[in-house]
């Protein structure tokens, strides 16, 4: 049981969403003999089986039936607490291997229940899903919470973690010791008598709510769809309209066109379109999910969970939940992470000013008769890209097709570690979709098996927006060799029959951060699973400097191609490219900016004084937010914080690994070998991707780096001035 993964576990499998990554499966243990025949009762459960097959193992996706997973978690449960029970009552005096090593072995029964419970809320969801979803998940958290106070089993922790042993130890092990034993402390393991007892039952209030916030969501984008006929299409790509042909199909709408309730739909829309009371409509349903005051409506419940996360730190002793979360992270405090959000909002929202500016110019030139509404703002700033630029949105996308991006990312994965990809015949492993493929991964030099890469890539109903990385097994060596299963997931729209699906520029940056997450995994070199834990402002630094590879040349000639003549993307539309590499910056920084600053003000205010539409509304007019456009993420939908805790108070994580990435980034620039420098990627490998957590980031980034990152580097990224306070 990787147990600072426990809590993690739970909920994921509660629902995270967005940019989230998910715990691995365990590696191969050896249970304790109270456990074991326990096990061996319950092997009939495909879902709790050790993974069959080749590759040391694989996910049974196509024995997945939904009547084993409530029989399979509960099952799970029960394996695990036996396994703590005999760890925490071991007569033996606690040491290092009898209590960290054996709880690392813990667990692996249920974290395979888990990678099947991962598919069916993110990939493929349904009402009868759900049902059992709502069913598990306070149980799922009183499972979590019964370890995290099992007193005798802190005990032992604690006795190891202050023993003289420790130092003994490699680097490695004396990290996760720590991680273990702050992982109890900060979750309430000191709690005694009524506290503690309250403790439990916040928890589980807290995880029914986070199951109730993500189904509204998903039902609001499963259920507004927009439909749209043949004479509303005007200004739409043909790629696009093919691929709305092809979703209303799917939804027994046949002649009609699907604006999907996602946003790689409701984008390229809201672009294009020339239709503006449309693009209002589309705006509306896709920025009101979770906010239609319907039975799906998200705002008593954000209410709640604030109300429950705020009474529940309160009893350990903290202000606020944002002091209790970021206590353990890079940021050590909410005022430094609000610091590092109100050095860049000015230069933000000037931007935004001065874009607005610039699209009102157009529109009145064009005879509009308008003023700039949110709806309007990418139509307008797709006109001021063409006219400042010369650079058409949809003249790119015609060159980034997914298979060769994907191509593209296997390129930069072998040069900067030494990884080849190599496709899997159909049905050599199981799949829980036909639409997911998968590649096994392997070292250039040496042949070794590294793992196996799984994409799922296209949206579908039942499976939840945006995109996300996971794994269903982690590298670990501990207790012999574990390769790696990672996955990538996606919901671009699917091209139209016979045809590539071609993306947007945007969305081709998220396919290299997502790919990103997928090396971090890959590239593991680590001995125990609690190494694999992260510090969310530092996970997403790696998946984002990866982003930076698109941009070098060797991808843009090899790789973006025309879809139709195979002809390698224009040097005239590169140079376009790369002169607007800053256009928009204001629009994408602001709407980002605001839902990390109002993550922070949710989580630092009295929740008495908090309704959330009016909270939101009247925060951002503080902030003197840009009326053109609105948070990223809106409350009512935010589900990297109010559908479970992953990002909570910590969605400011993006813009501190940002300042990271821009850093680290310049340092590549500087090198004579460019992105491809040798030494540097050797670097990159080394201390910012194989590392994972078994060395404390701050100190990995000093190692990488020769210094600490600094914010001066995020301004002249953005092409922003920069302000005498951020050095």
């Amino acid at each position: 049981m990787r147990f600072t993964h426990s809590i993690t576990a739970a909920a994921v499998v509660l629902g995270l969403s967005a940019c989230a990554t998910q715990p691995a499966s365990q590696p191969t243990q050896t249970l304790p003999a109270a456990s074991a025949s326990a096990q061996q009762q319950h092997l009939d459960n495909p879902l709790l089986m050790p993974y069959q097959g080749p590759f040391d193992g694989v996910p049974v996706f196509d024995q997945m039936k939904l009547e084993d997973l409530k029989p399979a978690l509960e099952q799970g449960m029960a394996l695990q607490l036996a396994e703590i029970e005999a760890i925490a009552n071991n007569p033996e005096p606690p040491t290092f291997d009898n209590t960290i090593v054996a709880m690392e072995r813990a667990g692996k029964a249920l974290d395979r229940v888990f990678t099947y419970y991962g598919i069916w809320s993110s990939n493929k969801s349904s009402p009868e899903f759900r049902e059992i979803q709502a069913e598990m998940s306070p149980k799922l958290s009183a499972f979590s919470t019964k370890i995290i106070q099992n007193s005798a089993l802190f005990d032992r922790v604690k006795t190891v973690y202050e023993s003289d042993e420790l130092n003994q130890r490699t680097a490695e092990e004396q990290r996760i010791t720590w991680l273990i034993y702050n992982n109890f402390a900060h979750n309430g393991a000191t709690l005694t008598g009524d506290a503690k007892a309250r403790y439990a039952q916040i928890n589980n209030e807290l995880a029914k709510l986070y199951t109730q916030f993500s189904t509204n969501v998903l039902a609001d984008e499963e259920n507004y769809v927009t439909y749209i006929s043949e004479d509303e299409l005007d200004g739409l790509p043909d790629s696009f309209i093919r691929a709305a042909a092809s979703a209303a199909k799917e939804r027994d709408k046949a002649g009609r066109y699907a604006i999907t309730n996602t946003r790689s739909s409701m984008d390229p829309f809201l672009t294009y379109s020339t239709n503006r009371a449309l693009r209002e409509q589309v705006w509306r349903t896709y920025y009101n999910r979770g906010d239609n005051g319907d039975a799906q409506d998200n705002n008593a419940i954000i209410k709640q969970i604030l109300t429950l996360r705020d009474e529940r730190v309160a009893l350990m002793g903290y202000d606020n939940y944002a002091q209790w979360r970021l206590e353990d992270r890079m940021a050590k405090s909410p005022d430094n992470a609000m610091d590092l959000m109100l050095k860049v909002w000015p230069a933000a929202i000037a931007r935004v000013e001065e874009e607005v500016a610039d699209m009102q110019a157009i529109a009145d030139a064009e005879g509009a008769n308008i003023t700039i509404k949110p709806w309007d703002y990418r139509f307008y700033a797709e006109k001021v890209r063409q006219a400042k630029y010369d650079l058409d949105s949809n003249e790119v996308k015609q060159y980034l097709q997914l298979g060769k991006l994907r191509e593209a990312m296997f390129y930069v994965a072998g040069r900067l570690f030494n990884f080849a990809f190599t496709p899997l015949e159909e049905g050599k492993v199981p799949v829980f979709h036909p639409d997911v493929k998968v590649w096994e991964v392997t070292d250039k030099t040496s042949g070794e098996h590294i793992g196996l890469w799984y994409l799922d890539p296209f949206a579908r109903q039942g499976k939840r927006s945006g995109a996300w990385a996971t794994t269903y097994r982690s590298s670990t060596t501990f207790d012999g060799k574990q390769t790696v299963l990672a996955s990538n997931n996606s919901n671009f729209v699917k091209g139209a029959e016979g045809e590539p699906t071609l993306i947007s520029w945007d969305d081709a940056e998220t396919y290299f951060h997502e790919f990103g997450h997928a090396l971090h995994f890959l590239s593991a070199d680590v001995e125990y699973p609690t190494s694999h834990s992260g510090v969310r402002d530092y996970t997403e630094f790696q998946s984002q400097l990866l982003e930076r590879w698109l941009t070098t040349d060797e991808v843009i000639n090899k790789y973006l191609v025309h879809y139709k003549t195979g002809e390698t993307i224009p040097a005239e539309l590169v140079a376009k490219i790369k002169r607007a590499a800053t256009f928009n910056e204001g629009f994408k920084t602001t709407e980002y900016m605001a839902s990390a600053i109002m993550d922070l003000k949710y989580h630092t205010t009295d929740p008495a004084d908090i309704e959330p539409d009016a909270f939101e509304k009247n925060e951002l007019q503080k902030l003197a937010m840009p009326e053109e456009l609105v948070m990223r993420h809106r409350s009512t939908q935010f589900g990297h914080v109010f559908s479970g805790e992953g990002y909570a108070a910590a969605y400011y994580g993006y813009m501190w690994a940002e300042v990271l990435t821009a850093d680290a980034a310049e340092a590549f620039a500087e090198a004579p070998g460019g992105f491809y420098d040798k030494a540097m990627a050797d670097k990159l490998v080394k201390y910012l991707f194989s590392v994972r957590n078994a060395m404390e980031p701050a100190q990995a980034y000093r190692e990488f780096r020769g210094r600490d990152a600094k914010v001066d580097a995020l301004m002249r990224d953005r092409g922003f001035p920069l302000p005498d306070n951020a050095k």
